[in-house]
């Protein structure tokens, strides 16, 4: 997959799924802009100070003017890769209208504004470009959504939107898709689930080489997709 003369929007950036996802497309010759909000991720990161890197500081992607400003600045834009998300374990009886709340504003506002902004940025292209959300795999398989319903829920919508999205944008030639993880191997949840068999468990750079396809050029007819990356679980 090339990317050389390509810009592309990694929102999560700094994150581990983000991280992974940058690598790949820094190695594949994409030039990358990675909006973010905590200091300390992007001091952190391996990327900063690489020349085909720009990090842009305290963009609140739940902010509309704030999302619409940060994607104005990004020049040519090709594709817009959604990574910014949130989960919540916990049972209905103990999450309420708050968690619910966070949980939509993590998952489904930052992805609608994302796309929302991405595909104005998009729309002076004349081969379109590619946007990609992250669901999971509760959005898919209902029921695993158990014991964390509100995030479910959210979830569920943003494969909604993808799903509907694609169809919406296609005449512009702009495809939308999605990944549905199930647990991310990450140092995170490896410590919160320290008894888990990690070796079942998707690996950030086997799932960032999909989210790579599907925002590539490469990728010709592939639109409103769920793709499952669940791993051997």
């Amino acid at each position: 997959m090339d990317y050389h003369g390509r810009t592309v929007v990694i929102t999560g950036g700094t994150g581990g799924l983000g991280t992974a996802v940058v690598d790949a497309l820094l190695a594949a010759g994409a030039t990358c802009h990675i909006p973010y909000v905590v200091e300390a991720e992007a001091q952190s990161s391996r990327h900063r100070g690489n020349p085909a890197v720009t990090l842009h500081p305290h963009v609140d992607l739940t902010d509309e003017a704030a999302i619409d400003r940060f994607y104005a600045q990004v020049p040519d834009l090709w594709a817009s890769i959604h990574l910014v998300g949130g989960f919540a374990f916990g049972d209905i009886k103990t999450a309420g209208k708050a968690v619910l709340a966070a949980q939509l504003d993590l998952n489904v506002v930052t992805c609608y504004l994302s796309c929302r902004a991405a595909i104005a940025a998009m729309a002076t292209r004349p081969d379109g470009g590619r946007i990609v959300n992250v669901a999971a795999r509760p959005a898919l398989e209902w029921r695993s959504g158990a014991h964390m319903v509100a995030y479910a829920a959210s979830k569920a919508a943003v494969a909604a939107l993808t799903a509907a999205l694609a169809e919406e944008v296609v005449k512009d030639r702009i495809l939308v898709n999605a990944v549905a993880p199930s647990i991310l191997d990450t140092p995170a949840n490896r410590k919160s689930m320290p008894q888990a068999n990690f070796a079942a468990w998707p690996k950030v750079e086997e799932v960032a080489r999909t989210i790579l396809f599907l925002a590539s050029p490469d990728n010709k007819v592939t639109r409103g997709a769920i793709v499952p990356v669940y791993g051997q679980m």
